[in-house]
C-alpha cells in the first residue's frame, strides 16, 4: 500500500489530522515563547547627536564621553546662536532636554532674555573653539568666541564657556547642570584643553 492510498483511508485521514493538530500546537507554543522572549529584550534606541566621529556607546543610563561632548556642543550652539526670529524655536528644542531641577531656572532665564532679544533686535553668535571634559564630574566645557550685535550698538566680542553635564535616562539625554560665563572653564583641572576636541 502506498502513502497516497493509506491517506485516502479513514485511518490515514485521522492520523494526518492528529499530526497537523500536534504541529499547530507546537507552532502556537513556539510563537508564545517567542513573544515572551521579545518582550524581555531591551530596546535599542538610535540617537544621532549633531556631530559624532567614531564609535560610541549609548546605554539606558549611560553614554560614552564622545556622546556627552557632542550633546554639549549641540546645546552650546543652540544657546549661543540666537536672534529675534529663532528664540522661540530655541525654547521648543531645549525644553525636553532639561532635567526637572534645572528646567524652571533655565526656562525663566530664557523667558527674561527672550523679551530683550525681540525688543532690542539683538542677535548672538557663538563659535565653539575647544571642548574639554572633566572625567571626575563628567562635565563638558565648550569654550569659544561669542558675539552680540544689534542695530543700535557696535558688536561685542568675548570668550564664553558653556559648562554642562549630560546624563542619560531611558536612553534619553538630559541636561542636569548648565552654567554660562565669560572666560575659560572655571573648574577644568581635569579638563585639559590639549586633550579636547576642537
Amino acid at each position: 500500500m502506498t502513502l497516497g492510498d493509506f491517506l485516502s483511508t479513514w485511518r490515514g485521514t485521522t492520523l494526518e489530522n492528529r499530526v497537523w493538530r500536534i504541529t499547530v500546537l507546537v507552532l502556537v507554543a513556539s510563537n508564545l515563547i517567542l513573544v515572551g522572549l521579545v518582550g524581555q529584550v531591551e530596546r535599542t534606541v538610535v540617537l544621532v547627536p549633531p556631530v559624532l566621529e567614531g564609535e560610541v556607546t549609548i546605554a539606558r543610563e549611560y553614554a560614552s564621553q564622545a556622546v556627552e561632548e557632542s550633546w554639549g556642543v549641540y546645546v552650546a550652539q543652540l544657546l549661543g546662536n540666537v536672534g529675534p526670529t529663532t528664540v522661540d524655536g530655541l525654547v521648543r528644542v531645549l525644553d525636553p532636554l532639561l532635567a526637572g531641577g534645572l528646567h524652571r531656572e533655565v526656562m525663566a532665564s530664557i523667558a527674561d532674555q527672550t523679551e530683550a532679544i525681540k525688543r532690542e533686535n539683538i542677535a548672538m553668535h557663538f563659535a565653539p573653539q575647544t571642548v574639554a571634559y572633566d572625567t571626575a564630574t563628567r562635565t563638558v566645557f565648550v569654550t569659544g568666541q561669542h558675539k552680540t550685535e544689534g542695530p543700535a550698538a557696535a558688536p561685542v566680542l568675548n570668550r564664553r564657556t558653556y559648562e554642562l553635564r549630560v546624563e542619560f535616562r531611558n536612553y534619553r539625554p538630559l541636561i542636569t547642570h548648565l552654567e554660562v560665563y565669560r572666560g575659560d572653564p572655571r573648574s577644568a583641572r581635569d579638563a585639559h584643553p590639549e586633550d579636547a576636541n576642537t
